[in-house]
C-alpha cells in the first residue's frame, strides 16, 4: 500500500529542462492545497490529458502539476464535515491538471466544494470508466432534454462514434429511450457499435450532407465529438426544434455555415463545457448515470486498463485518432 509521505505520481513539468512528464516520488505536502485528501484507486484517460502529458496542447496553467482530469478514491483525511475518512468519492474537470494537480498519483488532494460523493449505483471502477467522457456525454443528454429533445422527435447522431464520449453517448442515449445513429470513421468497428445501441452505423467517409442552407432533416438531434466542417455540415439536416450538442473539436475548431437551420426550424446549438459545470448540476447527472442513464455496457467501452508508468505509451494513439472506447488507469 502506498504511503502519503513517499507516493507515486504522473508528474508533468515545463522548466529550463524543457517540458517533460515522467513517473515520480512525491509526498502529499507537495500536492496542491484542498480540503479532501483522497487515496485515488483509479483515473481515465481523455484526449486533453493526451495533450497535457505530450505538451501537444497547452492545458496546464502552472507548473509542476500531476496529469489527469479525472479521479476517484477513498477519502484519507478532511477538513470539511461534509466528508469523512473512507468516503468514496470523485471529481472530474475542475481544473485537475490544469491550475492544480490530477488524478495521476496515489494520492490527491481536493477541494471540497469539486468532490463528489459516489452516487448509489456506481463503483469506482465504474465511475472512472464513465469520467469526462462519460459526464461530457450524460451532461450533453442533460442539456438537450432541458431543451425540450424527447425520444419521439426521431433519432440522434452521435459523431466521433468509436471515442470514448461517442461510445458512452450512444450507450446513455439507448438506455434513455433514443433512437441513436452512429457516425465514424472506423468501419470495421460498426458491430460494436451497434452492440451498444446504435441503430445505424454510417461511414464518415461516405457521409454526404449537402451545401444548402436547408436540406432534408434527417436527424431530431446530435451529439457532436468532431466539431468544424462536419458540425457546419449538420445544422442544415437537424429536424425543427432539434438540438446539436456540441462538445469536441477534434475535426477543427472552426465553423462555417448558414443562420437560416436556426431561425427557419429553431435548431439550437448547444454548447457543452463539462471542466467548470455547476455543482448542483454536475451531483444531476452524475445521479442519473448511476441510475436510469448507467450505460449497460461499461465493461465492454473499457477497452484498456493500464498504470502510471504505461501512460506515455498511451497518448500518441489517442492524439493520432487511433483509441476506441476508455483507457482506465488503476492506481
Amino acid at each position: 500500500m502506498s504511503d502519503p509521505s513517499n507516493f507515486r505520481a504522473f508528474r508533468i513539468r515545463d522548466d529550463a529542462q524543457g517540458y517533460r512528464a515522467a513517473v515520480e516520488t512525491m509526498r502529499a505536502d507537495e500536492l496542491s492545497p484542498g480540503e479532501v485528501l483522497v487515496k485515488a484507486a483509479y483515473s481515465s484517460v481523455n484526449y486533453k490529458d493526451a495533450l497535457a502529458g505530450t505538451g501537444s496542447g497547452r492545458i496546464l496553467r502552472r507548473f509542476p502539476l500531476n496529469g489527469g482530469i479525472d479521479v476517484a478514491g477513498h477519502v484519507v483525511a478532511s477538513t470539511d464535515a461534509a466528508f469523512k475518512e473512507g468516503d468514496a468519492v470523485l471529481c472530474t474537470g475542475s481544473g485537475l491538471s490544469e491550475t492544480r494537480d490530477g488524478g495521476y498519483g496515489e494520492y490527491i488532494r481536493l477541494a471540497a466544494e469539486s468532490t463528489i460523493p459516489l452516487p448509489v449505483g456506481l463503483d469506482l471502477r465504474e465511475a472512472m470508466i464513465l469520467g469526462t467522457a462519460g459526464f461530457t456525454a450524460a451532461l450533453a443528454l442533460y442539456r438537450m432534454e432541458q431543451n425540450a429533445q424527447q425520444p419521439g422527435q426521431g433519432p440522434i447522431l452521435v459523431t466521433g462514434a468509436t471515442g470514448g464520449v461517442g461510445m458512452l453517448a450512444i450507450d446513455i442515449l439507448t438506455r434513455a429511450g433514443y433512437a441513436v445513429e452512429a457516425l465514424s470513421g472506423k468501419p470495421d468497428q460498426a458491430d460494436a457499435l451497434r452492440a451498444l445501441g446504435a441503430t445505424v452505423v454510417l461511414d464518415r467517409h461516405h457521409l454526404q450532407l449537402g451545401s444548402r442552407p436547408l436540406e432534408t432533416a434527417r436527424w431530431a438531434g446530435a451529439i457532436d465529438n468532431v466539431g468544424g466542417t462536419l458540425l457546419s455540415g449538420l445544422a442544415p439536416c437537424i429536424q425543427p426544434y432539434g438540438n446539436i450538442a456540441t462538445c469536441g473539436m477534434a475535426g477543427g475548431s472552426d465553423i462555417q455555415g448558414t443562420v437560416m437551420p436556426f431561425i427557419i426550424r429553431g435548431v439550437s446549438l448547444l454548447g457543452i463545457a463539462s471542466a467548470g459545470t455547476a455543482r448542483r448540476v454536475r451531483e444531476s447527472v452524475w445521479r442519473n448515470l448511476a441510475s436510469a442513464w448507467k450505460p449497460a455496457h461499461l465493461a465492454r467501452i473499457c477497452t484498456r486498463e493500464v498504470g502510471l508508468d504505461a501512460l506515455p505509451t498511451v497518448f500518441p494513439g489517442m492524439l493520432a485518432g487511433g483509441s476506441i472506447g476508455r483507457t482506465l488507469v488503476k492506481l
